[in-house]
């Protein structure tokens, strides 16, 4: 520890893996040693997170609170101050697109603002597609293994995963409120406090009574209120998680898929893989051993099929 330096700042490491004129790609690991909110930080550039292990929190101010994981994409606006806290200090793994304004004109014009990037367009609960969870890990992948990735293709691999992400998370249109500001943020803490615990330890056997103690609440509230916030069941969201982790050990450890199944809370073999299927399209094995050089091409299709590059 170098003099000066706080007891409990996180160590942070950083890879840049690629640098371009409009958009940057990298990687950050970081290893907490306190859940505590770090010293108040701003970037020069947007960027989307998008974790690949773990979880943070990035704290806006006073009840503004967004959790990264590997389930969401997170998004910080250039030149806006934040905070940042890791709910039960496992740190976490996290691509990071770094892009300018010129780039999210590119993908994305109507999320500028008057001030540049306009965040209240994105909704912070918003799950990704499997097909964009699939191809942010194959690209960590490509470039984690050492494999030759040419700057002009990481340049468009980058602006496309940041195109697909940036439409997945977009914002519907609110329905009418009909619960107070204060009850509004009540509901949100406690789907956040919920998420922290899974995604501290999504192979864990949870309780919905469990989950409801970590939040607070009583056990069919939480059920209410987490699947009206995120639009999955408590159950769907561990089972997300669960496979979100295991995606990570699949594609990158030499690890056996038994091994990866009963790490990540399946009971089994058989189950692990119908469920990892069910979401991805693909088995475990068929991602690990490469076996159609087609599924390489699907997966990209399915990120970069918009309509502008259909015209």
């Amino acid at each position: 520890m170098s003099h000066g330096e706080p007891a409990n700042e996180p160590s942070f490491e950083r890879r840049t893996l690629f640098d371009g004129d409009w958009l940057q790609i990298g990687h950050i690991a970081v290893r907490p040693v306190s859940s505590a909110c770090g010293e108040v930080e701003a970037s020069a550039l947007h960027v989307l997170a998008l974790p690949l292990a773990g979880v943070f929190a990035k704290h806006d101010g006073p009840r503004q609170q967004v959790i990264a994981t590997p389930n969401h994409a997170l998004l910080i606006s250039a030149g806006r101050p934040y905070r940042l806290s890791f709910p039960g200090r496992i740190g976490d793994r996290c691509l990071a697109l770094r892009f300018t304004s010129d780039a999210l004109a590119r993908v994305l014009p109507e999320a500028l603002g008057r001030d540049g990037f306009d965040t209240d367009t994105f909704s912070p609960h918003a799950l990704l597609p499997p097909a964009v969870m699939l191809a942010r890990s194959r690209l960590w992948r490509r470039f984690a293994h050492g494999d030759a990735v040419d700057p002009l293709e990481a340049e468009e691999l980058g602006l496309h995963l940041l195109d697909a992400t940036l439409h997945a998370v977009r914002r519907e249109p609110a329905p009418p409120l009909r619960a107070t500001p204060g009850a509004s943020w009540r509901r949100r803490r406690q789907v956040t406090r919920t998420i922290e615990a899974i995604c501290t330890q999504p192979e864990r056997r949870w309780t919905l009574a469990d989950l409801a103690a970590q939040a607070h609440v009583s056990a069919s509230h939480l059920a209410h209120v987490f699947r009206a916030e995120i639009g999955l069941s408590v159950y769907g969201y561990v089972l997300r998680s669960r496979l979100a982790r295991a995606l990570d050990a699949v594609l990158d450890s030499d690890a056996g898929l038994t091994e990866i199944a009963l790490d990540a809370g399946f009971a089994s073999h058989s189950h692990f893989t119908a469920r990892f299927g069910a979401l991805f399209g693909h088995t475990p094995l068929e991602l690990r051993r490469g076996v159609h050089s087609a599924v390489a091409r699907q997966l990209r299709r399915i990120v970069t099929a918009r309509e502008a590059l259909a015209a």
